[in-house]
């Protein structure tokens, strides 16, 4: 019974002490190397509200571009993905549902026009971005609403595109980003 008990009374000490002291350390250290100490990247609104911005928001007012849906809704405490397939009935009745929502908040858009990141979660459900075409398909639902011109809009819309990360990939727009510089549009 002493063999197999002292080597794990020793092995759970040893796991104590890395686990909850050494390995936290180490990363810490690491954050502090990190751009903005590992604290994040925060943008601050006309209000004066400070949020994340690599952590999706929802948006789902008419003044606004709307983000990608989340299966977590937008809980960053909780990332992950709906684990439902792309055949999965449950999964398309509820891709069905946000084509329609979509379709009805934008009139004169086509199913065939929507992008699918504007109808379907990311892997962490977090995704701060949408697609270059997923703004630009929604700037005169914006202008008309706010009462803007389209070009204004749309050329706001260009400002925000980001390249490709690290050169590869679709280009992309901060949703978070793109509102807070909509509504400080003169």
């Amino acid at each position: 019974m002493k063999r197999e008990l002292i080597p794990s009374l020793i092995l759970t000490i040893v796991c104590i002490l890395f686990f909850s002291g050494i390995y936290p350390v180490v990363m810490w250290c690491i954050a502090q190397a990190a751009p903005n100490k590992g604290e994040g990247f925060t943008i601050k609104d006309s209000n004066g509200k400070y949020y994340y911005e690599n952590i999706g928001q929802k948006f789902t007012d008419d003044k606004y571009f709307w983000s990608r849906p989340s299966a977590v809704g937008y809980n960053a405490a909780g990332s992950g993905g709906s684990n439902k397939g792309p055949d999965n009935p449950d999964y398309l009745v509820q891709v069905q549902a946000a084509i329609d929502t979509f379709m009805a908040h934008n009139p004169g858009i086509s199913k065939a026009d929507i992008p699918s990141d504007m109808v379907t979660a990311s892997g962490s459900g977090l995704d701060p971005h949408i697609s270059a075409q997923g703004a630009e398909i929604q700037v005169a639902r914006i202008s008309k609403v706010r009462g803007l011109d389209k070009s204004k809009v749309a050329a706001l819309v260009k400002e925000h595109i980001d390249g490709p990360m690290y050169g590869m990939g679709p280009e992309r727009i901060n949703v978070l980003k793109l509102n807070i510089a909509l509504d400080n549009l003169k």
